[in-house]
């Protein structure tokens, strides 16, 4: 008689990093004006759309679901967007989906053409929530030196660090 023993197949193990984005935009309107009603129509289905995605962990958003009511730089004019994504694939995919392309072609009509950079990304550990504060400093790091390891763009990935 022959004996068989199973052994499990080791679990992948979660992933000590994952990547947070932040992406900020000047209104050329108030948020309320007649101009800016299409781009805050298309919000819920967006956000909708990235709460579902593969690969989404968490997103800024205040008590309307959005995070409109949340500002950087003490500035009224400026609209915060910041979520937490498994890794920059995942984001990707979000970013060139369909529906959140077809709004994104049109940001012209709501928002100033950026003179510095408007986004950024840096890898977070598993688990932790960026602030807007934290954001800020990412984006001015971006802007001061460039794509980093600490700052990055989706054009210009780093990897995540590397954990012990």
């Amino acid at each position: 008689m022959t004996t068989t023993t199973t052994t499990d197949a080791p679990k992948p193990t979660a992933p000590a990093y994952q990547l947070a984005q932040v992406n900020i935009a000047r209104m050329l309107e108030p948020l309320d004006s007649p101009l800016l009603a299409d781009f805050v129509a298309g919000l819920d289905p967006l956000n909708a759309l990235a709460d579902a995605a593969d690969g989404f962990v968490w997103r800024l958003q205040g008590d309307e679901g959005d995070a409109t009511a949340f500002r950087v730089f003490e500035d009224d004019w400026l609209l915060l967007n910041m979520s937490v994504w498994r890794d920059p694939a995942a984001l990707d995919a979000y970013v060139y989906d369909p529906a959140h392309r077809a709004l994104l072609s049109r940001r012209r009509e709501w928002f100033a053409k950026p003179a510095e950079a408007m986004a950024a990304l840096w890898w977070v550990p598993a688990g932790h929530i960026p602030t807007p504060k934290e954001a800020e400093e990412r984006l001015v790091l971006l802007r001061a030196e460039g794509p980093t390891p600490e700052a990055f763009t989706l054009r210009q990935v780093f990897p995540a660090p590397v954990t012990g």
